[in-house]
C-alpha cells in the first residue's frame, strides 16, 4: 500500500488554505504552492501537491456536474413531492459511504477522525428527510381544507356542483 499523502497529514487549517490557493490559482504553480507550503515548516513536493491538487480538482468538477444536473431535473420536472431532496439525500448519503469505506482501509487515522462527524451528517439529513415529508404532509392537508372551504363557498354562491369540483382539482392540483 502507498504511503499516506503528506497533504492529508497538514494542519486544518494550512490544508484549507492550501486548497483556497489551490481554487484561487485554477490549480496551477504548483512551484509556487511548495514553496509556500515550505515557508509554512512543511516539505511538500511540488509533484506531490500536484497528484493532490489533480484529484481535488476533478472532485470538484464532480460536484459541479452533479450540481448542474440536479438544476436541470428539477426545472425539468420541479419538486413538488420533495423528490429532489429525497434523491439528494440519498447521493450524499452514498458518497458518504463510499468515502468512508476507502478511508476505513486507506487511512484509519482520517477514517477516526472523520466518523463521528460522518455520523451527524447522515442524522441531520434524516432529520431532514423526514422534516421535509412532515412539511409535504401538512402543506397537502391544508390545501386539502382550503379547497374544501372554497368548494362550500362557491356552491352556497350558486356554483354548479361540477364548477365546484373543477375549482377544488385545480386548488388541489389534480387537474
Amino acid at each position: 500500500m502507498p504511503s499516506r499523502s503528506k497533504i492529508t497529514k497538514l494542519p486544518d487549517a494550512v490544508k484549507r488554505e492550501l486548497d483556497k490557493r489551490l481554487i484561487n490559482g485554477s490549480f496551477s504553480d504548483y512551484r509556487a504552492l511548495s514553496e509556500w507550503l515550505r515557508d509554512q515548516g512543511f516539505e511538500i513536493s511540488h509533484a506531490a501537491i500536484h497528484r493532490y491538487g489533480q484529484a481535488f480538482e476533478d472532485r470538484l468538477a464532480a460536484i459541479k456536474i452533479a450540481s448542474e444536473q440536479a438544476r436541470a431535473v428539477s426545472e425539468a420536472v420541479g419538486d413538488n413531492e420533495g423528490v429532489m431532496s429525497d434523491a439528494l439525500i440519498s447521493l450524499v448519503q452514498e458518497k458518504a459511504f463510499d468515502v468512508l469505506v476507502n478511508l476505513q482501509t486507506e487511512d484509519p487515522v482520517a477514517f477516526a477522525k472523520i466518523f463521528p462527524k460522518m455520523g451527524i451528517m447522515v442524522a441531520k439529513l434524516s432529520k431532514a428527510s423526514v422534516d421535509q415529508k412532515k412539511w409535504m404532509s401538512q402543506a397537502r392537508s391544508k390545501a386539502k381544507d382550503a379547497a374544501e372551504e372554497v368548494v362550500k363557498v362557491a356552491k352556497q354562491g350558486g356554483l354548479s356542483e361540477k364548477t365546484a369540483e373543477e375549482i377544488r382539482k385545480k386548488i388541489l392540483g389534480i387537474v
